[in-house]
């Protein structure tokens, strides 16, 4: 009964490791070829709308006096 129980921890342990170095692999790839290193991991799109920020208006002039 004992050596039957070393088979199974034996088996689950490779089993375990060889998912975690798949996954670890599968990891590594997907990252080092869907993006450049330049960008930090930004997404850069091609959308035509212009992104607006900060529209200045009385309530955040009244916030920006009282963050003071």
């Amino acid at each position: 009964m004992q050596n039957g129980r070393r088979e199974f921890v034996k088996k689950a342990a490779i089993v375990t490791a060889g998912t975690v170095a798949g996954a670890t692999a599968l990891t590594a790839s997907s990252t080092s070829s869907g993006q450049s290193t330049s960008n930090n991991g930004v997404v850069i799109g091609n959308s035509k709308k212009r992104e607006i920020l900060y529209k200045k208006t009385a309530a955040w002039e009244e916030f920006y006096k009282t963050a003071k």
